[in-house]
């Protein structure tokens, strides 16, 4: 199982307007989804994912169509902080993570 953290661009559909919004976040890769976290819920991309779950990821040269849903489980949502940071302080910071299953 290959664990990961990498740049990666998120392509959500805007949630009142329906343009194309792309954003470059540190993404997580963990048993074969990806995760993108942060700590509240006051972000558009997240906002855009949670209303249109359709989006794109590109990284590593690829482009990849996801469905992404907010993690409800406590402790996967704690490995993906402790694997996105390697800071103590950050890794056990509470978050939000949204999960990408894509292909």
């Amino acid at each position: 199982m290959i664990e990961m953290k990498f740049k990666a661009i998120l392509e959500t559909k805007g949630r009142d307007t329906g343009n194309t919004h792309r954003v470059w976040l540190l993404a997580v890769k963990y048993e074969g989804k990806l995760y993108f976290s942060r700590r509240n819920t006051n972000s558009d991309w997240l906002k855009n994912a949670q209303k249109n779950p359709d989006v794109r990821i590109e990284f590593d040269g690829q482009s990849f169509a996801g469905r992404a849903s907010l993690v409800s489980d406590d402790s996967l949502c704690k490995k993906i902080s402790q694997l996105k940071y390697e800071d103590e302080k950050r890794a056990n910071e509470p978050r939000v993570v949204l999960e990408v299953n894509y292909n």
